[in-house]
């Protein structure tokens, strides 16, 4: 009996082996609903950025004049939104906004401003499995999308305007 307890009793190693097999678990544990948390946050703030740039572009108002003079204020319009919208966004690769301003037929349409933000978000924890050897994807792209009605329109405009589109692209910002 005597023996028996002696090797009960010498057992020096067995906390730092279980403390190496579970430390990786642990870490993993942790690190996952972290990483997929400011993933969420950051698809969040990619919205908020979108509507907030949707707002701004739909307190503009229609500008009078000739066909260049409208080009040149959609132009300055779309520049303002992508200013607004790319503050508001948070530092992920690959960046771009997409203005599109919606106007003309039918007569009477409901003329509307569309925002979309985008941007690639790399997983932290997908970069440590590639580390060791796992296949995964490099990043997931992060596009939100708003639309807002200009304000100067009145209600009985129902129909979306589908004639005249001015598309404005800003890629890698």
């Amino acid at each position: 009996m005597k023996a028996f307890l002696a090797k009960l009793r010498n057992r020096k190693g067995q906390s730092i082996v279980e403390i190496a097999l579970i430390t990786p678990l642990l870490l993993a544990a942790l690190v996952v609903p972290a990483d997929f948390g400011v993933a969420f946050l950051a698809a969040n703030m990619v919205n908020t950025a979108a509507r907030e740039g949707a707002r701004v572009g739909s307190q503009v108002g229609k500008t009078a004049g000739t066909d260049t003079d409208r080009d040149f204020n959609v132009n300055k319009e779309a520049e303002a939104v992508k200013e607004q919208v790319v503050a508001k966004m948070p530092d992920l690769s690959n960046r771009s906004v997409n203005v599109k301003f919606y106007e003309g037929a039918p007569v009477n349409c409901l003329e509307t401003i569309e925002v979309t933000a985008s941007g690639d978000y790399n997983y932290y924890f997908y970069q440590i499995l590639r580390m060791f050897g796992a296949t995964v994807p490099p990043y997931s792209t992060i596009s939100r999308t708003a639309q807002f009605a200009y304000r100067y329109q009145p209600y009985t405009n129902a129909t979306r305007c589908t004639g005249t589109t001015v598309d404005k692209t800003y890629s890698n910002l």
